[in-house]
């Protein structure tokens, strides 16, 4: 897949940290208006569907026989896993400590990375890696009261790890796949199966259908899943998936000062200590060795990169 410019590099980074940093808000204010698993099959089909109108003239791309299972693979790992253990983990532990779980995820895709498809790993991208993890949970830290229920921690490792894997898994094989019909299977795989799932469980006369509902879930749909799943597979296809994954930290940070902003909650230490320890953790993670490099890039090709 073709490198990105730093500019491009850039652009992607902040599109994708500010509409996934949205979401988490717009998602909550949205389930005062719809059951949480319908509301995930909702949102994710209509994004496939949308995206769908882009891939089509790509038919040929698709290639259904030969890379079906990579399809179904990445929907099971990004989407459905995801997505659901997501939506039903976070009604039994408080949102902070869940948020805190899932975003082990960048540190999951440097370790499965250098593990799994050869990108390198040294001792300040470790510590980096480490950083912000720490920096998520010390955000985090004031959402630890309340009741800590076994499942809850179990959905939460479960959809860091399910994300973790399907970063990693789609940077070995998305060369072998068109990164738009990927994005469009895997949403539309993923918001039938959840969909399904929801009708079974939940009814759908507690959907709210007004314009507030109609607007956000729309916001959704298109920014904050379709545009954002390519932003993300792009960055990933293009460069070093522990160096994008890092930047993830800093979307609990953007929900958080849009919080404040917006839902009018306050500033405190934690908020302080963790930015300062995300800022850390991106620049170690971003640190290119002199012996390797004598300039630092944003996203780095791996030129020794694992291909199958």
């Amino acid at each position: 897949m073709k490198a990105l410019s730093k500019g491009q590099t850039a652009l992607f980074l902040a599109f994708l940290i500010l509409m996934w940093g949205v979401n988490w808000p717009l998602s909550k204010f949205a389930l005062n208006y719809a059951p949480p698993i319908l509301f995930s099959g909702i949102r994710t089909l209509i994004a496939g569907l949308l995206l769908l109108i882009v891939a089509l003239p790509r038919l040929r791309d698709l290639r259904w026989k030969q890379t079906w299972k990579i399809y179904a693979i990445s929907a099971i790992l990004n989407i459905i896993l995801f997505y659901g253990c997501q939506t039903i983990g976070i009604a039994y532990m408080p949102a902070g400590l869940f948020s805190a779980i899932v975003f082990l995820q960048p540190v999951l895709v440097g370790f499965l990375s250098w593990l799994w498809v050869g990108e390198s790993m040294n001792p300040l991208k470790a510590i980096g890696l480490v950083l912000g993890c720490a920096g998520v949970a010390t955000i985090s830290a004031g959402g630890f009261s309340g009741s800590i229920s076994v499942i809850g921690i179990v959905l939460a490792l479960a959809s860091a790890v399910s994300w973790g894997v399907g970063t990693v898994y789609v940077k070995k094989v998305g060369d072998r796949v068109d990164p738009i019909w990927l994005v469009t299977i895997q949403l539309i795989m993923g918001g039938v199966v959840m969909t399904a799932v929801g009708t079974g469980t939940e009814s759908w006369s507690d959907i709210t259908w007004n314009a507030t509902f109609i607007g956000v879930l729309l916001f959704i749909c298109i920014f904050a899943i379709a545009l954002s799943w390519l932003c993300f597979f792009r960055l990933v296809g293009s460069g070093e998936a522990s160096t994008v994954g890092s930047y993830t930290f800093l979307i609990p940070l953007v929900s958080i000062i849009l919080s404040v902003l917006f839902m009018g909650e306050s500033v405190t230490v934690n908020l302080i200590i963790g930015l300062v320890l995300i800022v850390i953790s991106i620049l170690l993670v971003n640190r290119t060795p002199k012996e390797k490099s004598g300039h630092t890039t944003i996203v780095n090709i791996d030129t020794k990169e694992v291909h199958s």
